[in-house]
């Protein structure tokens, strides 16, 4: 392998982080222990204005169009992350992939011909597990259509069945 030129950045966001997240996630990440100290930081700095309000009270209810409270189909009160918190999160969102794209970008016109046989690697690595996922859809699906023939076909012999005893009964002299 080639020496790595890669940027710390990079590299934190390849480590493993045991740490255990729980609560209210926003894109997946955290709302309490990243996103509020983060904006909290961003804000403290100067590289964000979001309002205080925004961090203070970061989950509030949803409303209807109507203005009253909004419930959920089990009844319980639809919370939103506050307008300011969850636009930021989406810039960061951005800038993220943005970044990420830049930097597979560089790799790939920096180091062509590595680059070029990850590609190639992964590409036969993954053909095997491709054709593997074709051969187990094509044959479940088979089974499903053998399955719905099969239900098809005593449906169809229960009115057969059906139709001969009505035909029986009306043969039947009244008495």
């Amino acid at each position: 392998m080639p020496k790595s030129n890669t940027p710390s950045y990079i590299k934190s966001l390849l480590a493993p982080n045991p740490k255990a997240q729980q609560g209210r996630r926003v894109w997946s990440i955290d709302l309490e222990t990243v996103w509020l100290p983060f904006f909290t930081a961003t804000n403290t700095t100067g590289d964000t204005a979001i309002p205080p309000d925004a961090l203070g009270c970061p989950i509030r209810l949803a409303y209807d169009k109507d203005g009253s409270v909004k419930f959920s189909n089990a009844g319980r009160p639809v919370t939103r992350v506050a307008k300011p918190l969850a636009d930021s999160v989406t810039l960061v969102r951005q800038n993220f992939v943005a970044n990420l794209q830049r930097y597979a970008g560089q790799v790939a016109q920096q180091m062509k011909e590595e680059y070029g046989q990850q590609i190639k690697l992964a590409h036969s690595a993954g053909q095997p597990l491709i054709q593997h996922d074709k051969t187990e859809l094509d044959r479940a699906i088979q089974l499903q259509l053998e399955e719905a023939m099969r239900q098809a076909q005593e449906e169809s012999q229960e009115e057969e069945k059906e139709e001969a005893k009505a035909e029986e009964k009306e043969l039947v002299p009244a008495g």
